[in-house]
């Protein structure tokens, strides 16, 4: 049946927060009392990728896209456009651009993206396993069962150039291809979704998105190893991803494309599901399948691989979400499509989540090669405030920063290893210049030292070192010695590590270190945080001349540190203050400072 209009609600976990659901019921209700029920379809959906600007509503065939939508702008909506034709402006991404309608096309936070990953989330129904057949589900699928052979489809997956998503950038053909022609009695395919890095939410809103991706690439994945059972490995804080992902499976085996003789073929595969308890640790492989297995989830030393020996001492793939959600594309559209996208020897998009101090954050995919600016300033909407760019963390705590100097370097991984940092899984944080360095390092420090597992001397003794002599330096007290001997710990940790996270733990501080030596030296020598961050190391004070005595700082101080008459200049005790800022950010004419 065709319908007039097709109204799509953002259903991730961000608009899910927002109230989404009170819109889409809402729909329901008001297109029946204006009686044009019959005429529209309303569908939930995954996420959009406009995370900063939802709940975001998407209606078709005119591809209007209003953000911010609560549930009390639903009847106006309904009233206005579906039924009268007119779009309500001031709900829309620009509601500058009525004539145009502010189409999706035109916003410009999509205009440099190209969804490969992301191809189904914002379009489909992720719990409508019908959705996703209707775009080419599973046709991938019932190529691998009944046109390619094993080798065929590792050499599509070679052709494609495809790299794991998950940080290491191996190559995905070759990973299959050892554990293949490994003899076994008994093989495993492993979905890691364990993402822990701060501000990372990208393989979350793919399994809420479009959850059938991952399970028909798994299951081309036992195809090609021999593997019959598959696990996902997620975090038990993300519900709606879990819930989502079950249904899917229900959904698969209910249309026989998960379990005994899929689809009339002879093979044999099905995927169960391992809640994580949220160990940053066990998102490296090995430590990921002793948790799996029952086990305290703490890293193996390395070989043997996972390829040979894995998941119960078996051969085992594992690759991550992203990197499953690219299988049926390049099945489907070839391995040669995809490697026209991207670089050389970076192929294909890259999913990235764009937070910190950026107009725009959301959910990204953009073609490796993507010049650093076109995220930031393009994509992104430039600095908040009209504040100015300081620097980037890509790659999350295992990364390091990338500096305004190199704002045009392409990313992809070859690059961002020759500036010090990572891909990672595809966080990126950007910082304005209010951001102090010392003050970044020891947040990401202070982040792996209390989820370090602790089984290796060199990452639960050096990364505490690295803390605390962040620590001392945050509060003046460094010495000559301090950077050195970070240097020193650091570069002993990559080299004795057992693991991944231990290896990398030191790169905030190595990276940091590399562009912004001078602002730990500010802190060592002068006693003083250039972006006045550091809360030992700034004194906030009011300046007569400029304070009016309106009392908005008196009234909003925590610590009842300001005292002063209305209309009289104010001061500031500086034993009861607590350094919170407060004052300096509420003060509308500047009278308050802080050095």
């Amino acid at each position: 049946m065709a319908f007039q209009h097709y109204i799509l609600v953002c259903g991730g976990a961000g608009c899910d927060a927002n109230r989404s659901d009170g819109i889409y019921k809402t729909l329901f209700h008001e297109i029946e009392a204006a009686g044009v029920k019959e005429s529209l379809q309303i569908v939930k959906t995954g996420c959009f990728g406009l995370c900063a600007q939802g709940p975001v509503v998407k209606v078709l065939p005119e591809e209007v896209l209003y953000v911010g939508v609560r549930p009390e702008n639903v009847r106006e909506i309904v009233e206005e456009h579906l039924v009268g034709g007119r779009p309500v402006a001031r709900l829309l991404y620009d509601p500058s651009a009525t004539r145009e309608l502010a189409r999706v096309g035109d916003v410009e936070f999509y205009q440099k993206q190209f969804r490969v990953v992301l191809r189904n989330c914002g379009v489909i129904d992720p719990e409508a396993i019908d959705d996703y057949i209707a775009r080419d589900g599973y046709s991938a699928l019932e190529r691998a069962l009944f046109e390619l052979s094993p080798d065929q489809i590792i050499g599509e997956l070679s052709t494609a150039g495809l790299r794991g998503r998950g940080g290491a950038g191996f190559p995905t053909w070759m990973k299959w291809d050892l554990t293949r022609k490994v003899a076994s009695d008994q093989k495993y395919i492993v979905c890691n979704a364990d993402e822990g890095d701060p501000g990372a939410y990208m393989d979350r809103s793919v399994l809420e998105g479009d959850p059938h991706s991952v399970l028909e690439a798994m299951t081309i994945g036992g195809k090609t190893i021999g593997a019959n059972q598959g696990y996902i490995y997620i975090r038990a804080e993300y519900p709606l991803a879990i819930r989502r992902l079950e249904v899917a499976i229900a959904q698969a085996r209910d249309y026989g494309l998960l379990g005994t003789d899929i689809l009339g073929s002879g093979f044999d595969f099905d995927i169960e599901l391992r809640l994580g308890a949220g160990a940053f640790v066990c998102g490296e492989e090995t430590a990921l399948l002793a948790s799996i297995e029952g086990d305290r989830g703490m890293p193996r030393p390395r070989p043997p691989f996972p390829s040979v020996k894995g998941l119960w001492g078996k051969p085992t793939v594992i690759n991550n979400v992203e990197t499953w959600a690219n299988i049926p594309v390049i099945l489907t559209r070839g391995g040669s499509w995809f490697a026209r996208i991207g670089t050389d020897k970076s192929k294909g998009t890259k999913v990235f989540a764009l937070t910190g101090k950026i107009n725009n954050s959301g959910l990204v995919e953009v073609p490796m090669g993507t010049p650093l600016r076109d995220i930031i300033y393009n994509i992104g909407g430039g600095i908040p405030n009209g504040r100015k760019f300081k620097a980037i963390q890509t790659g999350g705590p295992s990364g390091g920063v990338i500096t305004a100097e190199y704002i045009d370097t392409p990313i992809d991984y070859e690059h961002l290893q020759a500036l010090g940092s990572i891909m990672g899984s595809g966080g990126m944080i950007v910082m304005d210049e209010d951001d102090c360095m010392v003050d970044v390092a020891k947040f990401y420090l202070g982040f792996t030292v209390d989820e370090s597992c602790g089984k290796c001397a060199p990452c639960r003794i050096g990364g505490r070192q690295l803390y605390n002599l962040l620590d001392q330096i945050s509060m003046g007290k460094g010495t000559d010695t301090s950077i050195p001997l970070m240097r020193q710990i650091g570069k002993a940790m990559q080299r004795a590590s057992l693991c991944g996270l231990g290896q990398t733990a030191p790169n905030p501080i190595l990276s940091t270190l590399r562009y912004f030596e001078e602002e730990y030296r500010a802190h060592i020598e002068q006693h003083l945080c250039p972006a006045g961050k550091c809360k030992e190391l700034i004194t906030f004070s009011v300046i007569a001349e400029k304070c009016i005595g309106c009392g908005l700082c008196m009234r909003r101080c925590p610590a009842n540190a300001i005292a002063g008459e209305k209309r009289a200049p104010h001061t500031i005790d500086q034993e009861k203050c607590i350094k919170c800022g407060e004052c300096y950010t509420v003060c509308k004419f500047d009278a308050v400072l802080r050095k």
